[in-house]
């Protein structure tokens, strides 16, 4: 059998398992999507944000890139955090990387490998922001790990520098902002931090709103 069949076979014994549990399982979740989180991780075929979640469909939005990044001029991203934040109303916000990210360790190279490079140019960026704790590690696999915490942490706080997290919070939107990371060899995720609501960022990016009363 041609392996994506086995997708296909998979698929349906996955909704008789479904309506197994409920008859009317997919006609409920047909209405509307009500996420209470946002998920941006990474395209990692071993991470699925479900599974280690252990939520079901309609629990997660969520949004993959190589390396759970967040640029500010990636328009897919961004559509996805606008529509999760100004449609679906969602509460959290989760970057989740994890530990052995192939993206972060090409970033640690000097390896040319085409056009994945400008992307990877993101996390070489967190490298230099904090280059002296890196250089300080002489373990390649402390450094990697390491990296891949940080590289985390900055997406989170550019999470906080967009526009429409910014004015979520600023009209009492209350949306918290979530750093983990996801252990391959254990299947743990780490809570590296949480940003609440009204975090104070740096002045540069602060945006004022039209809409919006200064208090």
């Amino acid at each position: 059998m041609e392996s994506y069949k086995k997708l296909l076979l998979a698929n349906k014994a996955w909704v008789q398992d479904k309506l197994n549990v409920r008859d009317d399982y997919f006609l409920r979740m047909a209405d509307d999507q009500t996420p209470e989180f946002l998920w941006i991780g990474c395209s990692d075929s071993r991470v699925p944000a479900e599974d280690v979640t252990g939520t079901e469909p309609g629990e997660l939005f969520v949004h993959r890139n190589i390396a759970n990044q967040v640029i500010h001029t990636d328009f897919n991203m961004l559509s996805v955090l606008q529509y999760a934040v100004e449609v679906l109303k969602v509460k959290h916000i989760i970057v989740c990387g994890h530990y052995g990210c192939g993206g972060v360790k090409n970033a640690l190279s000097h390896k040319h490998l085409g056009l994945i490079n400008k992307w990877l140019r993101n996390i070489k960026d967190v490298y230099r922001i904090h280059r002296h704790e890196l250089d300080g590690l002489a373990d390649p696999d402390r450094r990697l790990r390491r990296l891949v915490e940080l590289n985390v942490q900055e997406q989170v706080w550019k999470l906080a520098e967009t526009s429409f997290v910014q004015h979520a919070w600023q009209t009492h939107h209350d949306i918290h902002l979530h750093g983990w990371v996801y252990d391959l060899h254990t299947g743990l995720i780490n809570d590296l931090l949480m940003l609440p609501p009204g975090t104070h960022i740096d002045d540069i990016y602060k945006m004022d709103f039209d809409d919006v009363k200064p208090r």
